[in-house]
């Protein structure tokens, strides 16, 4: 067990503190999930590229590892001034404003040092495709090493097959079906994967299908951790969901107070306009 955790520890992104996603391994040779490098880098004041868009780095895919399929064809210096100087597109890792590239350190949250990456930022990065590899046989390994029984079965138990995430319970086939009978507001209850921790279910993003986390001031709406690393997104104000929810609500809360303090003088003035609808009628 305590192996296991000790593995565990050292399969953790230092940014995000989970399990690495689509790894990116630095010259320094620690590694950090792709996202959040993309995060790392949109702090200080470098746009990137699209974070779901595979890394290009010729180890990225199997497809770009020949030498000849790895070649690109790089702007000439001067069209390259030309292009910045009149501001057409952003590159990765290009400052806004800059005249010319520049090379990109990254702040290493695992050694505390900035690491140089290029002109090309994160795009010169390659992919830790053996980590990826260990992280998933290690999910695997925990999933099957942790077997779920349903909470509704008579003895013998069998092993749970769903989750629900509104009833905070796991279930095998038939109880799910048997506990959220066709025609009743249950049936409405989406499966998910069985678990023995139930998190809220939380808002999700409709164009990523992630959990909202950020409050998009500007825009007015609640975004994604893949959503706040989008160019659509890279000036605007975003806060944290729950300073945005104590800032509104403190905001409607003043509101209706303001409105339940003159609700007396409204009702009187109510009164009076029906008493002199009255005696107009009259």
């Amino acid at each position: 067990q305590t192996s296991m955790k000790n593995m565990e520890r050292e399969l953790v992104c230092p940014v995000c503190k989970e399990m690495y996603k689509q790894p990116l391994a630095l010259p320094c040779t620690h590694n950090v999930c792709h996202v959040c490098a993309s995060e790392v880098l949109l702090q200080h004041g470098h746009l990137y590229c699209d974070p779901t868009s595979e890394p290009t780095s010729p180890a990225a895919t199997p497809s770009t590892r020949s030498p000849r399929l790895g070649r690109r064809s790089v702007p000439k210096p001067d069209r390259l001034d030309r292009l910045l100087k009149s501001g057409f597109g952003t590159y990765p890792g290009r400052k806004r404003g800059a005249v010319h590239p520049q090379t990109i350190s990254f702040p290493c949250p695992a050694c505390q040092r900035d690491v140089d990456l290029g002109e090309r930022g994160l795009g010169s990065l390659f992919r830790n495709l053996t980590l990826e590899r260990v992280v998933e046989r290690y999910r695997q390994t925990i999933n099957i090493s942790a077997a779920i029984m349903c909470q509704f079965c008579k003895p013998p138990q069998l092993e749970a097959t769903k989750g629900c995430t509104e009833c905070k319970s796991s279930f095998c086939n038939e109880c799910f079906k048997l506990y959220h009978p066709w025609g009743t507001q249950k049936a409405q209850h989406e499966p998910t994967p069985p678990t023995l921790t139930f998190r809220p279910k939380g808002l999700m993003c409709p164009e990523h299908k992630e959990e909202v986390t950020h409050y998009c001031k500007t825009c007015q709406r609640l975004v994604c951790q893949l959503c706040r690393v989008r160019r659509t997104h890279t000036s605007h104000k975003i806060t944290p969901v729950l300073s945005a929810y104590q800032a509104l609500r403190e905001k409607l809360t003043k509101s209706l107070a303001y409105i339940l303090s003159s609700q007396d003088t409204v009702q009187t003035q109510i009164a009076e306009l029906e008493e002199t609808v009255k005696h107009t009628e009259v």
